[in-house]
């Protein structure tokens, strides 16, 4: 079997877990070849994973004629142009979450998140999304949706005992919240397509519409998005600046509080929530309800380990988990964070997929209706009604 050799695109805190995963596939052989950022910070990372070529900017690395696979771990309103622009030079894409999402036309007034009508960004979007999955598919290659939580170990016994049990899901409730993003571009529309419910809550969201499908091929059924219902708020804007000294989100037009409900075409429903306020590291969960039982996903926190101390100094070479603010006290220890999150299978399973040709666990339709559905909550939010699908 040929050498895979991997072109990555941003070298940040994704990035970083992406190395992590490679260093550890096997039974393909696997080479990361490149790396292409901006900043000088691109020339240390190479120089800390063993990354022969460096480049500084995204043509280049996609015009480098060894490499097989773009692995594109940018800021959001990159992704589009970058997935096209590598497919059509004949590379196979991984990208990372959100596929897509609305960042401003010419002629709008900024800020967008407060003055575009989540309306006209719903018909913009999927126009564009449209046109990006047509590009995508002309080319032949492979694209593979970086969803670490289709991978997550819970959410892949979840769905082994859905088909097995083949039982009906009546309802899903899942989340993913945090204190808040340190990255300065999450505070604003134009960067990130949207606040917490985006940013956050594509990741529950791609749970729970997988999970529905899974139940739905387990079943003969035909199962699809009928409805979406939601509300969005920043709720932490009511806090005097003494009260953030553990709140991170500082949003300038985005939310940091979401909550999105579907209803099936089956008459079942999910609620997903996300929210840029909650202490004590980062909430990864999905609970199940069938005809048959329950199943809950405690992605993080669990209790693989639990750790009480009392000195943060003996602690600070220690990793806890994401996201805590603290060490001491009593703490829910997440252990092989990459593996529990489903970054180590991820990736296992993109590099066999470019190895023999099939098609990922995590592929384009889902990216798709991630993104459909998240823009109808937001025109449903905006407008205070049930928008239909």
């Amino acid at each position: 079997m040929a050498k895979i050799r991997i072109g990555l695109a941003g070298c940040g805190f994704v990035s970083e877990l992406h190395m992590h995963a490679y260093r550890r596939v096997y039974g393909v052989d696997v080479e990361i070849a490149a790396v292409a950022a901006r900043g000088d910070h691109v020339v240390d990372f190479a120089k800390r994973h063993g990354i022969p070529t460096t480049y500084r900017s995204f043509p280049d690395l996609i015009a480098d004629g060894a490499i097989d696979v773009i692995d594109i771990c940018t800021p959001p309103n990159l992704h589009a142009s970058m997935v096209v622009g590598a497919m059509r030079s004949g590379k196979h894409v991984i990208c990372e979450k959100p596929f897509a999402g609305y960042f401003g036309e010419a002629g709008d007034q900024a800020p967008i998140g407060r003055h575009v009508p989540k309306a006209l960004m719903y018909e913009r979007v999927l126009a564009d999304m449209e046109k990006t999955c047509g590009a995508i598919r002309d080319t032949g290659r492979l694209f593979m949706y970086a969803e670490d939580w289709i991978y997550a170990p819970a959410v892949t016994k979840t769905a082994e005992i859905l088909w097995a049990t083949k039982d009906k899901v009546l309802f899903m409730k899942a989340e993913e919240s945090h204190s808040g993003s340190h990255a300065a571009h999450a505070a604003e529309w134009a960067m990130t397509g949207g606040g917490s419910l985006i940013r956050m809550g594509c990741h529950p969201l791609s749970a729970v519409l997988y999970l529905k499908q899974v139940e739905a091929r387990a079943r003969g059924e035909v199962i699809g998005v009928a409805s979406v219902t939601c509300d969005v708020g920043n709720v932490t804007a009511c806090l005097k600046p003494d009260e953030r000294a553990f709140i991170k989100a500082s949003p300038v037009d985005v939310e940091d509080w979401g909550t999105l409900t579907i209803t099936f075409s089956d008459g079942t429903k999910a609620s997903v929530f996300s929210g840029d306020m909650i202490m004590g590291g980062v909430r990864n969960l999905v609970e199940t309800y069938t005809s048959g039982g329950a199943l809950f996903a405690n992605i993080t926190p669990n209790t693989h380990m639990m750790s009480y101390q009392t000195s943060e100094e003996k602690l600070a070479s220690v990793y806890i988990t994401e996201k805590v603010d603290r060490k001491t006290g009593w703490q829910y220890v997440c252990l092989e964070e990459e593996w529990t999150r489903g970054y180590q299978q991820e990736i296992q399973d993109f590099m066999q997929c470019v190895a023999t040709g099939r098609e990922p666990l995590s592929d384009l339709a889902l990216a798709f209706e991630t993104i459909k559905v998240c823009y109808a909550g937001y025109w449903a939010a905006e407008e205070g009604r049930r928008v239909a699908l």
